[in-house]
């Protein structure tokens, strides 16, 4: 054989085992979705995270298999929330998926009007601008709805209820995404109630809030939905009890943790719809095709067990609305 018969031979199966490489390469080139959230890190690896997953796999995304996800939370500085969308933006994904506040919906809606963004709120995505209607969300932006802070009067009247002779209340939000507690203040004046505003955006904050509960005379808690709360439901419940506070929260996980009652849609299941609508895209749909998902249920939880430690006699009549009661 030659020399450059044997040089020919070398090259072309030098060539050979490169092709696969190649192929490899080519196959690891995965779609990239840019997941942006408002909370921790430490509450992404944990129910959001993965509820997101579960979703994306049921459309036949798995990640790292055929899909890689890019994270950024804003460690709940809402400030920060621009700068990751537009980081996101930059690294050119697929698809941004800003489920868990409207806030981080926004910041990634500011960021671009081309690459399709996929939301998850829990208030009303009209009012808020995130959308033009539920049935025809419009540009580049569709996800979903649990409506959990449009009902914040339904749950005031749950805890009246339970303590009727609660006369003032206290309404616990995040001031970097406080939402609308309007109507909890409307339904409370209407039945000769007062309402104070607590502010917590941190453990520590979560802490102050309900050493001050004495001190300003109130006599049952209602927490607003969204981020941090829907992270800190130990915390809460814990809190709740060393004070003796009825409480109420929109997460059934509250009750399961110890808290008072829950009533809201299910947190875990927005997260797993908006990894489904995140999947449907990356398969070619539109956002603009995909109207705006809408809770249909919304479940209400009492831990009797809790009710018992606070001393309160749960009527017959709220036992028999419950969705379930722990005991």
């Amino acid at each position: 054989m030659s020399m450059k018969r044997r040089e020919f031979i070398t090259l072309l199966g030098g060539a050979a085992a490169a092709w696969p490489l190649a192929a490899r390469a080519q196959q690891r080139a995965f779609p990239v979705i840019g997941f942006l959230y408002a909370g921790s890190l430490e509450s992404i690896e944990t129910y959001a995270e993965t509820a997101f997953r579960k979703g994306l796999s049921e459309t036949g995304y798995d990640e790292g298999r055929n899909v890689a996800i890019e994270y950024r939370s804003a460690q709940n500085e809402n400030k920060r929330l621009s700068e990751l969308a537009t980081e996101l933006v930059r690294r050119g994904v697929a698809v941004i998926a800003a489920p868990g506040s409207p806030t981080a919906a926004l910041a990634a809606k500011s960021a671009t009007t081309t690459i399709p963004i996929v939301f998850g709120v829990g208030s009303d995505p009209v009012k808020s601008g995130l959308v033009a209607s539920l049935n025809r969300p419009g540009g580049n932006i569709t996800g979903v709805s649990t409506m959990n802070q449009e009902l914040g009067s339904k749950r005031l009247g749950l805890l009246l209820e339970l303590v009727p002779e609660a006369r003032r209340f206290a309404v616990l939000v995040n001031p970097n995404s406080p939402g609308d507690i309007t109507d909890v203040q409307a339904a409370a004046a209407a039945l000769g109630r007062q309402v104070e505003t607590l502010t917590a955006s941190t453990n520590l904050d979560i802490d102050a809030s309900f050493a001050s509960l004495a001190q300003k005379q109130v006599d049952a808690l209602l927490v607003s939905p969204g981020p941090p709360f829907g992270q800190r439901c130990v915390q809460l419940a814990t809190l709740a009890a060393r004070y003796s506070v009825p409480s109420i929260l929109p997460d059934r996980r509250y009750a399961e943790a110890g808290g008072l009652m829950s009533y809201g849609s299910n947190a875990i299941e927005m997260y797993r719809q908006a990894g489904i609508y995140t999947g449907r895209i990356l398969k070619g749909e539109k956002p603009p095709d995909l109207p705006v998902l809408q809770a249909a249920k919304f479940e209400f939880v009492i831990n009797l067990h809790t009710a018992k430690l606070l001393g309160l006699d749960v009527p017959a009549t709220l036992l028999a609305r419950a969705d379930e009661v722990i005991e």
